[in-house]
């Protein structure tokens, strides 16, 4: 179905039509949190390179020491998820993620600092990742949770689509970026980088002077176990939400069997070397930005829960490019791995803007932050699950024949959202659980009473 504005031509919301005068950069708030994003991400993204070179360049860490490091972030979230979920619901958001920008500029800071002194030393990278880590993560339940406080109901998809498309810009520079900076200045001193960034985040957030709403009284607090079991069982019983994170978990999976094969298959099965690994990992960034700036208009013309689906079904046909790239054939090897990112990450993109926009739209304030988090922790698990079957998988069958169990994921995914509500879903949801008021969209009636109809119907 094309949505249509009153004149009979299909709707467009001002952020697509007047992209340098929509209400969204009107709004102070808005512009301040949306710079201090896209700034954070610029300086995480050369951590993510810097870091495991600091190990391995600067301290002469193996692979074991280095997997150690980069599986922190995972354990941070599996073990302080549900925590950090409930905890911001209690908390006012804006300084929750001032705090946390604070706290990793001292944490990463000291990586440099320690190298020049000389005494950086391989535990001091362990205590900085998962220290840092554990504040990314209330960041994140945070961060999810406060974007609604600013930005007014019917902007929240033009709002997520503009923080993926300068997040995708800033993965595109900062992966071109990271490795000359490392080159030059070494490891230890690129990753000062992201410290400043940062602090200028914390600095921008400092600056929004939008009254945020007050947390719940501390006598009207639950004990944090009951308050993540609310969080829990929001997401179980509510039919959109059920099926959205069955498709998140569906999609981590995927991207779980990809992590796990890709460097490997590119480097050993195709011959292809680091540096061309690097550009094509560079088209990924382009085409979310792709995927970011097409999402307000698709979603406006098909429909939430249709663009939510074929998101899936093209992130599922990306991903089979890879088992199809020869080994004998260079050139065509890149083309088909550059066909993935282009097709793979630029839905994976439009997929996640629209499900972050329902989350945001469907879930009380007060709740996001728990049910973020519950989103996060089960796309974790089903990530852990698949990466380690793939890894066991591929020692028995091979890099190539493992990669073609990826696209299952976003099949897999594509089928839970279609035999569900999610389906039938044409624009942002009512809230549930004493939030805001209903939509006044012309097609919200006829969304609600599809919602209402079985699966499949």
């Amino acid at each position: 179905m094309v949505l249509q504005g009153r004149s009979g031509e299909p709707y467009a919301p001002d952020f697509v039509r007047h992209p340098f005068d929509s209400p969204l950069w009107r709004n102070s708030a808005f512009v301040r949190v949306w710079s201090a994003a896209t700034i954070s991400i610029f300086g995480s993204l050369i951590t993510r390179i810097a870091l495991p070179l600091v190990a391995i360049l600067t301290l002469g860490s193996g692979a074991f020491e280095v997997a150690v490091l980069r599986g922190l972030d995972l354990g941070a979230t599996l073990v302080f998820g549900l925590v950090a979920g409930a905890w911001v619901d209690r908390l006012r958001r804006r300084p929750v993620l001032i705090w946390a920008d604070l706290g990793r500029a001292v944490l990463l800071g000291s990586v440099p600092v320690a190298f020049v002194l000389g005494v950086l030393s391989f535990p001091q990278l362990l205590i900085v990742s998962g220290l840092a880590a554990i504040l990314t993560t209330f960041f994140d339940a945070a961060d999810n949770a406060y974007l609604p406080t600013i930005v007014a109901r019917e902007g929240l998809v033009d709002a997520n689509s503009a923080l993926a498309a300068s997040g995708s810009a800033a993965e595109f520079m900062a992966f071109g970026i990271s490795g000359f900076l490392v080159q030059v200045l070494t490891a230890p001193i690129a990753i000062a980088v992201d410290a400043v960034t940062y602090l200028v985040s914390a600095v921008l957030l400092g600056s929004v002077r939008h009254e945020e709403p007050p947390p719940p009284k501390a006598e009207d607090r639950e004990p944090v176990v009951a308050e993540i079991q609310v969080g829990l069982s929001l997401v179980r019983r509510d039919p959109v939400l059920r099926a959205f994170v069955g498709a998140q978990m569906s999609l981590a999976a995927l991207w779980g069997i990809f992590g796990a094969t890709w460097f490997l298959f590119v480097l050993e099965d195709l011959g292809l070397s680091p540096a061309v690994l690097g550009v094509v990992a560079g088209v990924g960034g382009a085409s979310s930005f792709i995927g970011a700036v097409v999402a307000t208009r698709t979603t406006a013309r098909w429909g939430v829960g249709p663009v939510a689906i074929g998101a899936m079904l093209l992130a599922a046909l990306g991903n089979a490019f890879i088992p199809l790239a020869p080994s004998g054939l260079p050139l065509v090897a890149v083309a088909c791995l550059a066909m993935q990112q282009l097709v793979a990450d630029s839905a994976v993109t439009v997929y996640d803007i629209t499900e972050v926009s329902v989350r945001q739209t469907l879930v009380h304030d007060r709740a996001l932050g728990r049910v973020a988090s519950t989103f996060k922790v089960a796309a974790m698990l089903a990530q852990l699950f698949a990466t380690l079957a793939a890894g066991i998988l591929a020692e028995v069958v091979g890099l190539r024949a493992t990669s073609w169990l990826a696209p299952l994921g976003g099949l897999l995914g594509a089928a839970i959202l279609w035999f569900s509500p999610v389906r039938h879903l044409l624009v942002l949801p009512a809230a549930i659980g004493g939030g805001p008021t209903a939509p006044t969209d012309p097609f919200a009636a006829s969304v609600h009473a599809e919602m209402d109809q079985p699966p499949g119907a």
